[in-house]
């Protein structure tokens, strides 16, 4: 176990470099804004390389890096295949195949958000209107991400949660006011660099464990509880049978691309010469990213019981624990710096997403607003009120999670794409499309969701239920696809009779 007081100074003086380097970059993109168009999508010519680095790291979260490994270490096996097999290549596939189609819809019409593509592919304002206030959900992420970083910045720091979570909302938030796309490509850039070092240490910080082979490892978690290795774990309402770990994470990984700060990031690439090199390159070190939740089972193995210094750890907090306990302060310090990477890459991202799209898809239309000035200033002041928000909801998620901060951002984030799912997917795939197909589509996907999650209703032939956010969500997927496909199959019979 290390000093706290040597990791106090050390982890002030890291803070204080990573605020000088951002800064640093921001100031740079923010010379470059002079529209809320430069702001959403950027005006500088950015590589392939780095646009697919961006979108890895925003892809990827404080999630991956620092909440989800807590699953693992409590659930085991059942939460790896899970987090770390399914999942993700059920969400590469997904991005390499919609990610084309996207992109030539969205670069013809200019589109600055997700809500305005639907606007403008089904050319209905009301529709998009709808996308922009349910794109408020995607709030539940970024407090995910602030938890995550408050776990980790508080006690690399010695301070505590309530101080490091308002020092992370304020200078994210505050310089994420001015930068925009501009600033985010360069630091998300740096941001997956440092994450794909961190990763690597991470994975291989548990190679002592294999010196009896893959079995004696398995052999050690057994030892700990049986549950950890099997298949699934009945005590998890995530991992209690194959259509939670398996059916249920392959419908919500190709259903999670279709989340503004990921689908959108291609539209950042000024030609297409460069899709295929930056799908290349955002798949290979995604799937290094994904890897890393299995740092998890390290931390059970040094936590067998889950306590540390006599305290019960939170499972928000198992990695954090682990990375103190783990490593010497100097390595420890630059995997610290991949976590906030983690974190601070999709937060980015988000604010800057949702920011665009409250601007740009509600307030703009709703009150006329048609002055470049203006736009920018309001969307300032929608970043500051999205802050207050986010300041009150993660506080709250800190003091009283359930299970993890996980749960609550999968319940919003998992209910906006079961919307977009099927909207995205037909309008790229059919040509004639009449809007209220995707719109009853969207509203079946909302209120399927909600009523499976908050009523925790069984799935048939399963023992899931959608107490489980990731069961909710497939159900209400495969609803509003039923409920588009039924329709556009009566539309196009009743244009046959008709004909």
């Amino acid at each position: 176990m290390n000093s706290s007081q040597d990791w106090g100074i050390a982890g002030w003086l890291l803070l204080a470099f990573y605020v000088i380097i951002t800064l640093f970059f921001v100031i740079r993109g923010a010379l470059k804004t002079k529209s809320i168009s430069d702001y959403a999508l950027g005006n500088i010519n950015f590589s392939p390389v780095a646009v697919g680095l961006a979108l890895a790291a925003s892809m990827t979260s404080a999630a991956t890096f620092i909440i989800n490994p807590g699953f693992i270490a409590l659930y085991g096996l059942s939460a790896v295949i899970s987090f770390a097999v399914v999942f993700p290549i059920a969400a590469v596939v997904s991005l390499v195949v919609l990610t084309k189609s996207f992109r030539a819809h969205g670069s013809n019409v200019k589109a600055l958000s997700l809500a305005q593509w639907m606007g403008t592919r089904y050319n209905s304002p009301g529709y998009s209107l709808f996308f922009g206030f349910l794109s408020l959900l995607l709030i539940t992420f970024i407090v995910l991400i602030c938890v995550g970083l408050t776990k980790v910045i508080s006690k690399t720091i010695g301070v505590s949660e309530l101080s490091a979570l308002i020092f992370i909302v304020m200078f994210i938030f505050g310089y994420m006011m001015f930068g925009g796309a501009n600033s985010m490509v360069y630091t998300n850039t740096i941001q997956a660099a440092i994450m794909i070092v961190v990763a690597v240490i991470l994975l291989t910080s548990g190679y002592d464990h294999f010196s009896s082979g893959v079995h004696g490892f398995l052999d050690k978690l057994n030892a700990i509880d049986p549950k950890l290795t099997k298949l699934t774990n009945p005590d998890s309402f995530l991992f209690r049978d194959y259509f939670e770990i398996f059916i249920t994470q392959i419908i919500v990984g190709v259903a999670v691309v279709c989340q503004p700060h990921i689908i959108t990031k291609s539209l950042l690439l000024k030609s297409d010469k460069g899709v295929n090199r930056y799908l290349t390159i955002a798949v290979i070190v995604e799937l290094l990213f994904f890897a890393v939740v299995i740092t998890g089972l390290y931390a059970r193995i040094a936590f067998p019981d889950l306590m540390v210094d006599g305290q019960a750890l939170k499972m928000d907090g198992i990695i954090s624990a682990y990375v103190i306990y783990e490593f010497p302060v100097w390595v420890g310090l630059i995997v610290v710096l991949g976590l906030i990477s983690a974190g601070i890459s999709t937060l980015e991202g988000l604010i800057q997403a949702l920011a665009t799209t409250v601007t740009n898809d509600i307030i703009k239309p709703v009150f006329k607003i048609d002055d470049i000035k203006k736009e920018i200033k309001l969307n300032k002041l929608i970043i500051i009120l999205l802050a207050i928000v986010s300041i009150w909801l993660s506080y709250d998620q800190l003091i009283n999670p359930k299970l993890s901060v996980a749960i609550f951002a999968q319940n919003g984030v998992y209910a906006y794409f079961a919307a977009a799912f099927v909207p995205i997917v037909f309008g790229m795939f059919i040509k004639e499309m009449p809007k209220i197909i995707p719109i009853t589509a969207s509203v079946v996907a909302v209120v399927v969701h909600f009523i499976m999650y908050y009523g925790k209703l069984p799935v048939p032939l399963t023992i899931s239920t959608g107490e489980n956010p990731g069961v909710a969500a497939a159900t209400a997927i495969v609803a509003s696809l039923i409920t588009a496909t039924v329709l556009y199959n009566v539309k196009k019979g009743s244009r046959h009779e008709s004909v």
